[in-house]
Order: C-alpha cells, then sequence, then structure tokens
C-alpha cells in the first residue's frame, strides 16, 4: 500500500455504538461544499442529515431521501409538537431537521452531518448538548471576498450581505468545538477529516469494544 493509499483513500471504520451528530457552520465562499464533498468521500460511515422543508419537491427528488416533504400546516404542527432539533425560514420556505428520524439513525451507530447556520446550531446546542460544532474560516476577510467575487454568480448587494452575515456569524465562533481554517485545502480537507474520525472513535461512543477487549 502506498503513502498516497494511506493519506487519501476511503475510512474503513467500524461504526460507533452511537453514531455522532455533526454540525457545520460556515459563511458562503468558504469552501464548505468541498470539504464537505472530500469527507463523504472518504468516510462511507457519515451521511447528510434529510430535513424537513415546505417546498415543493424538484423533479427528481425523493421524498425521505431528499428531504422530508411537509405541508405548512403539519409543519406548524411539528413545531407545536416540539418535534424539531431546529427550524428557520428561508426565503420564504421553511425547513427544520426533525429529533426522531436524527435520533434513529444516531441510535444504530450513524453518524450524521448537519450543515446550518450560526442560529441552527444554537437551537440544537439546546436540544442535544453532545453534537459535535465545527466552524469552516476563510483565512481573513479579504480572501473570502476575493472567492465570492471569483465565482461570477452574485451579484454586488449579495456579496455585500454575505459578507455582512460572516461578521454576524463570527460572533458565534467561540460556542463552536474545533474551527477549521480553510487556506491550503489539502491541510483543511485533512484537518476536517481528523476531526470527524476522532469523535468517532471517542471511547464514550465504542462501549463494545471496551467490553469485548476486557471479556
Amino acid at each position: 500500500m502506498t503513502l498516497h493509499e494511506v493519506t487519501d483513500g476511503p475510512v474503513l471504520l467500524d461504526p460507533p455504538d452511537r453514531g455522532a451528530l455533526f454540525v457545520v457552520s460556515g459563511p458562503s465562499g468558504v469552501g464548505k461544499s468541498t470539504l464537505i464533498d472530500a469527507l463523504m468521500r472518504r468516510v462511507p460511515g457519515i451521511a447528510f442529515s434529510v430535513s424537513a422543508t415546505t417546498r415543493d419537491p424538484r423533479p427528481g427528488e425523493v421524498d425521505g431521501v431528499h428531504y422530508h416533504f411537509l405541508t405548512p400546516d403539519a409543519f406548524e404542527a411539528e413545531i407545536a409538537a416540539d418535534a424539531f432539533l431546529e427550524h428557520a425560514d428561508v426565503y420564504g420556505r421553511r425547513y427544520g431537521t426533525l429529533i426522531g428520524p436524527t435520533q434513529d439513525v444516531l441510535a444504530r451507530g450513524g453518524s450524521l452531518l448537519l450543515d446550518i447556520d450560526v442560529q441552527g446550531a444554537a437551537q440544537v446546542r439546546g436540544r442535544m448538548p453532545d453534537a459535535v460544532h465545527i466552524f469552516l474560516l476563510p483565512p481573513d476577510r479579504d480572501t473570502l471576498e476575493k472567492r465570492l467575487r471569483a465565482r461570477s454568480t452574485d451579484d454586488e448587494p449579495v456579496i455585500q450581505r454575505r459578507l455582512a452575515e460572516m461578521d454576524q456569524q463570527l460572533a458565534a465562533l467561540s460556542d463552536y468545538d474545533y474551527l477549521v481554517v480553510n487556506d491550503h485545502l489539502p491541510t483543511a480537507a485533512t484537518t476536517f477529516v481528523g476531526i470527524v474520525l476522532a469523535e468517532m472513535s471517542r471511547r464514550s461512543r465504542r462501549e463494545q469494544l471496551v467490553r469485548a477487549w476486557r471479556a
């Protein structure tokens, strides 16, 4: 086995007794999608949390796989039943993470990734204190602005709004367990994957392994 295969190949890790919920936040343009894609390729045992939403399904989307599609009334009923880990309004549509399906996956040893902003992360922190919170940072504000402009997908008002949102998110940095700076992409990806693997390997999540070696 080559060093490249050791450092870049998929990770074969037995699932823990109870999975971990990873909450990932970071400003638009930080490279979040790239880092998450790298994580998903290397750690097959982790999946995206399936959110609930009031928006209509797009062609090819399957209920319960891509989203839990709910009517506005059904969404309100779930809020009234205190069934969400977190929920928010986004451009006239409602999105949220249901507690029941999340707990079911974790109890089976599956680990989940939840990509949400700092307000949603605060809600999760209050409902599930053992969730692992990771914030992805750019090396500095100027670099983030250059990345936003280089995408050529947003007009000037949107870029300024995204930069203002970053300033709001930075106020919550002290609430996060881990900070990953995406300056050098290979380093950031390795750090991100390492955090996830370390948390999935915590002794507190592997009591069966402890008992097996003590037998």
